[in-house]
């Protein structure tokens, strides 16, 4: 009997050092992808901070929503669940604001690309106007083609140059002002008179994106509030009606229910955000 119980004892202990070092390994390598990562992102859109510091963040912010979750309502796999969730929160940040970034890039074009063509019918040469335009031009844009001169001057060629910034701004709006400059640069032509057409196609299209957004925007509320009604109806019920409430938080069948509705508001809001989403 003795023995037995050694011999349970050493096996758990073993798997037990077994699923600590896999766990170490996995944590490992999710924080090398993980900075690997906000190294990248941080300097694509000019924040200098140290990857680390945002990974520290990130785990306490991870373990903080755990804590709270638990607490609030006593079960184990919801302070789990809410710290995995809050796993997802720093790429989600991330990806919304390289988003606005591109969105303020493109609302600049216009006006740039305006007095880049009048620059051009002065006589001034493509890098000299750019070097104004720069200097007097925010962030992102003055940010984006400051770093293409820069690289022009550190002896990157001039098409080289334009496609690492399409490579950072990948929209469309980018994408016709590097064609059009590129195209300049190898057979010359009319370039302010290209710049300015796009231009004006480029007004026109941020005011059609304007009028759509208006005109979804009951849309986008009714998924806000599809989202967040059920969520808040839970803890209300769980504050009037605690016993009846605990079967919901405390059992298999009532962490089934709470898969399935999170599922299936997950569903409903990207279905909602899909069809507002009207690309132009």
């Amino acid at each position: 009997m003795l023995t037995a119980i050694v011999a349970a004892g050493v096996a758990s202990a073993l798997l037990a050092w077994l699923a600590g070092g896999i766990l170490r390994e996995a944590v490992r390598r999710y924080r090398a992808q993980f900075t690997a990562e906000a190294r990248v992102r941080l300097g694509e859109a000019f924040v200098f901070i140290d990857p680390t510091q945002v990974w520290t963040a990130s785990i306490a912010c991870c373990a903080a929503s755990a804590a709270i979750a638990w607490l609030a309502s006593g079960s184990v796999v919801a302070g789990a669940a809410a710290g995995a969730a809050m796993l997802a929160v720093p790429r989600w940040l991330a990806a919304r604001w390289r988003r606005r970034r591109l969105a303020r890039f493109d609302a600049q074009l216009p006006d740039t690309l305006a007095a880049l063509a009048s620059a051009l019918r002065a006589g001034a040469s493509v890098q000299a106007a750019l070097r104004v335009i720069v200097e007097r031009s925010d962030a992102p844009l003055g940010q984006e083609f400051g770093l293409m001169l820069r690289e022009q001057r550190l002896g990157v060629p001039f098409e080289a140059a334009l496609g690492h910034l399409y490579e950072r701004m990948p929209s469309e709006a980018a994408g016709l002002v590097v064609a059009s400059l590129r195209i300049a640069a190898q057979t010359g032509g009319n370039l302010a008179a290209t710049l300015e057409r796009i231009a004006e196609t480029l007004r026109a299209r941020l005011h059609l994106q304007g009028r759509i957004r208006a005109l979804t925007a009951q849309g986008r509320l009714q998924a806000w509030v599809v989202g967040c009604l059920p969520p808040l109806m839970a803890l209300v019920l769980d504050a009037l009606e605690p016993d009846a409430m605990a079967l919901l938080w405390h059992t298999p069948a009532g962490w089934c229910v709470l898969g399935l509705v999170a599922m299936l508001e997950l569903l409903g809001t990207y279905m909602i955000r899909r069809i507002v989403a009207i690309e132009v």
